[in-house]
């Protein structure tokens, strides 16, 4: 049985997909400080990170009618956006010689809100533990693509560049690491 809030997230997008700024606005109070505090971790920057948000929630606007309950979960959907958002500031920032730090150091960040729910914040950062932890069991080389390509932005190819390992091991590396992340974390809805 599929816990109650994806069941809402369902039908929150179907709303959306109706162009229904109610559902959108509830979306976003779901979801927002969770990009943002992702965002951060590899923008490190606020500003960044806010632009990224919203990046997301209006490609959501756009795009909701697109999302196919079938090929995976509602959050899973909006966290591959933000990823891809997450990305492309990053690219946007290298090309403009910004001096962003990118790093995979967890970093405890509280995103600006009036109203911050304690068990909320409890569960990201449970939830970040265990990402992390799970990450560590990972055999070096594994790891080091992975952090490469979701904490510093780069490409397959870009990773194949800066480690000098062909692109077809690099493929490779990231397919079994995400598949080990996926066993480690059990059926959880991390991945």
């Amino acid at each position: 049985m599929k816990p109650s809030s994806a069941v809402d997230d369902v039908a929150l997008l179907t709303q959306i997909a109706q162009r229904d700024q109610t559902a959108l606005s509830l979306l976003y109070d779901r979801y927002a400080r969770i990009i943002y505090g992702l965002a951060f971790k590899s923008l490190r920057s606020a500003e960044e990170s806010e632009e990224a948000v919203l990046d997301v929630f209006a490609q959501v606007w756009r795009i909701a009618e697109r999302y196919d309950v079938q090929k995976g979960k509602a959050d899973s959907w909006l966290f591959t956006l933000a990823r891809s958002r997450i990305l492309d500031r990053l690219r946007k920032l290298k090309r403009s010689n910004s001096t962003a730090v990118v790093s995979i150091e967890a970093v405890e960040i509280q995103p600006k809100a009036d109203c911050v729910d304690l068990f909320e914040e409890a569960s990201i950062k449970e939830r970040r533990s265990q990402v992390m932890i799970a990450l560590q069991t990972l055999p070096k080389e594994q790891r080091l693509v992975l952090e490469l390509a979701y904490y510093q932005g780069l490409s397959q190819g870009e990773i194949a560049a800066h480690t000098g390992l062909a692109l077809g091991t690099v493929k490779t590396r990231i397919r079994l690491g995400l598949s080990k992340l996926k066993s480690a974390l059990g059926s959880s809805e991390y991945l």
